[in-house]
């Protein structure tokens, strides 16, 4: 938690944290718009950092409630959010036991977290439990140079028995990631049934 909340004031400077680019803004505003349910809907936003993409949610209709397990980033989301214009509900507490009723989402929303927790499998049973019927998982996560990470192929292996439907969406375009890249990096949809 301590390097979190000491990455949290720079942390928005990679130009796929901050989005600062209009550019980038609207690649991503326009990946999630196509893959998660018309606004307005429920999304919870497990790993929200900064609170990047639960904005941008917001800014879209959708009810969004953000956690993080660093408190610095979820201050700096709640500042975020408040001069956007958004009530969005920001929680300090840890995505892999998120403190959400079940059923009580329509998408979860993560980005590259959830290679990182402890027993992935046991975490994505927790987060299908958090939605509604119809409802959907999506993950954004990678396999990078370092050898960190988790691999498409290996995240459809753990999701496919919670979903009737898995789609895998490279994220090649270097508009994403505001540069070219050189690792894997992916879109997962899932819609367990």
């Amino acid at each position: 938690m301590t390097d979190w909340d000491a990455e949290a004031a720079t942390f928005d400077d990679e130009p796929d944290h901050g989005l600062a680019d209009p550019a980038t803004r609207e690649a991503w505003r326009q990946l999630l718009a196509a893959h998660l349910p018309m606004p307005p809907s429920d999304v919870v936003d497990l790993g929200c950092g900064t609170g990047t993409l639960s904005v941008l949610l917001a800014d879209a209709g959708h009810h969004v409630r953000g956690l993080d397990l660093s408190p610095a980033m979820v201050e700096r989301a709640r500042d975020k959010a408040t001069d956007a214009g958004h009530d969005v509900a920001f929680t300090v507490g840890d995505a892999a036991e998120p403190p959400y009723d079940a059923a009580s989402a329509d998408v979860v929303l993560c980005r590259h977290v959830l290679w990182a927790l402890p027993e992935p499998a046991a975490v994505l049973r927790r987060w299908v439990d958090l939605l509604r019927p119809g409802g959907r998982l999506v993950l954004v996560e990678g396999r990078w140079h370092t050898g960190a990470g988790l691999a498409a192929a290996d995240l459809e292996a753990l999701v496919v028995g919670l979903a009737a439907d898995v789609r895998v969406l490279p994220l090649e375009d270097e508009l994403y990631w505001g540069g070219p890249i050189t690792d894997e990096r992916y879109l997962l949809v899932a819609l367990p049934g």
